[in-house]
């Protein structure tokens, strides 16, 4: 009789645990950093010049340091639509990370930040995600006075705080949120 006893009050605690489960068995969704090797950067003027700013570290943080190019002559007082991309050429074909960051809007913006050498150089947000706030993929980029050894750093930042003072503008100073990438390119503006 005990053991009856037993087994029905073992029956009954296994059953009772059972039911508070949780009825959310829905794993989390894991959102992966992705691997940037290449950040390019296309500048293109109302007459059709293109230039292009790349960064290319396919071995990450290994011993090799990013490759660093410039095609095209970036012009004085000239606005060029800027748009950037971020590859991950590890895979074959290269993931192109920058659709990614166009979908998650939201959680992502592109900084550029300018040295006061270059003070007369700015970019203007032309993209917004679905709650207003710029992206930072494409832009208006104005090329400032004639100068030498200009310094842009483009920092793609994941979930900033976007409502913070100045990052609609592109301040980074409050944005808050993770780095994916950072690139600092020099220019020459002719």
């Amino acid at each position: 009789m005990k053991t009856i006893k037993f087994l029905f009050i073992t029956v009954l605690s296994l059953s009772a645990l059972t039911s508070c489960s949780s009825d959310d068995d829905t794993p989390q969704a894991v959102n992966e950093e992705e691997i940037i090797t290449t950040v390019r950067l296309e500048l293109t003027a109302a007459s059709g010049d293109v230039v292009v700013l790349q960064s290319q570290d396919l071995d990450g943080d290994g011993p090799d340091a990013p490759v660093f190019s410039t095609e095209g002559t970036i012009l004085a007082d000239t606005e060029y639509t800027g748009d950037i991309q971020f590859l991950n050429e590890l895979e074959n074909p290269a993931e192109d990370i920058t659709e990614e960051v166009l979908e998650e809007g939201v959680d992502h913006q592109v900084f550029y930040t300018f040295t006061t050498n270059n003070a007369n150089s700015s970019v203007t947000y032309t993209d917004i995600d679905v709650d207003g706030n710029p992206i930072g993929l494409s832009t208006t980029f104005n090329s400032g006075a004639t100068s030498t050894g200009n310094i842009v750093v483009v920092t793609l930042r994941h979930e900033p705080t976007k409502s913070a003072d100045g990052v609609s503008t592109g301040d980074i100073t409050n944005a808050g949120g993770a780095t994916d990438a950072n690139v600092t390119f020099t220019y020459d503006v002719n």
